[in-house]
């Protein structure tokens, strides 16, 4: 029972890191229907951000890490200023492409950069952050994951229910000539969308490079779990990439637990098929209906 108990909440945590990052994919999808094949790049970009940062600059862990966001904030609109906006127009497929050879480019200067090596951050989590209830542990780094998941998507629900920008976001995600007729800045929205889906990016590199270790390919890879998380919840449900994080995390915890640790890897491609073969549009995603 303490066995399943400790899989649970080690689930939990990665589900909600999950989440996170599956976030900034569905904002980016809502707001423009664009797949973004970079994601993976996003989260390593953002987890060598800090690691200069903090570690070659020596600068404190809190600034360092307010500084990485912001300077993946401003990468986002840099993105999608040069790259994203000329296409404005231009067939999904030549977008969905285009983000493709953005993830190959970003792979390439960071592997020019930092090579293919695991590189560690300094231990900066507090031990008193780690939580015993008998046998069962849950290290800091959980307890820090779930505490800034619920935060970040507490400060994104209330930006989206009540700012301004949050409301302009939404109406462009629900029907984006309808917001442009209104007067909403189509463009700026675009650029917001992935600036927030770069830092949501960064933060969840940050905490996985906490746990794993800092390394190109397989902060990369997994990027592509974020594929299976959006397609179980909805390609266009934020509600939808919370729960289908949580549901993967869950299934990779106790596969590993109780199956195979080489069996959890697998997994979540497993659901992605099966979801794609009994309910394409995920839990919540919406039947798009063509009139004829």
């Amino acid at each position: 029972m303490e066995f399943f108990l400790q899989l649970l909440v080690n689930g939990i945590s990665l589900g909600f890191l999950y989440a996170l990052s599956a976030l900034g994919f569905v904002m980016i999808f809502k707001s423009s229907s664009v797949l973004n094949f970079a994601h993976g790049e996003l989260l390593a970009f953002g987890a060598f951000l800090f690691l200069v940062l903090s570690t070659w600059a020596q600068l404190p862990i809190i600034p360092a890490f307010f500084c990485t966001l912001a300077g993946c904030f401003f990468l986002g609109f840099v993105v999608e200023r040069l790259f994203l906006r000329p296409l404005i127009g231009e067939d999904l497929i030549q977008v969905v492409m285009l983000t493709v050879g953005m993830a190959a480019m970003f792979k390439g200067l960071l592997l020019f950069i930092f090579g293919g090596d695991i590189h560690q951050y300094p231990d900066f989590l507090p031990d008193w952050l780690s939580i015993s209830m008998g046998i069962i542990t849950i290290p800091a780094v959980y307890v820090a994951i779930f505490i800034i998941g619920i935060l970040f998507l507490l400060l994104f629900g209330i930006f989206f229910k009540y700012s301004s920008l949050g409301i302009y976001m939404r109406s462009v995600a629900d029907n984006q000539p309808a917001a442009l007729s209104l007067g909403v800045h189509v463009q700026r929205v675009f650029a917001l969308s992935w600036a927030i889906a770069a830092l949501v990016a960064a933060m969840s590199g940050i905490v996985l490079g906490v746990i794993n270790g800092i390394n190109v390919h397989e902060l990369s890879s997994i990027g592509l779990k974020v594929f299976p998380v959006v397609i179980l919840g909805g390609l266009d449900s934020i509600g939808g990439a919370i729960l289908g994080g949580l549901i993967i995390g869950l299934l990779e915890t106790f596969t590993g637990g109780y199956i195979s640790t080489s069996f959890r890897e697998i997994i979540p491609y497993i659901v992605l098929v099966f979801i794609l073969m009994v309910k394409p549009y995920g839990l919540f995603g919406l039947v798009e209906i063509e009139r004829v």
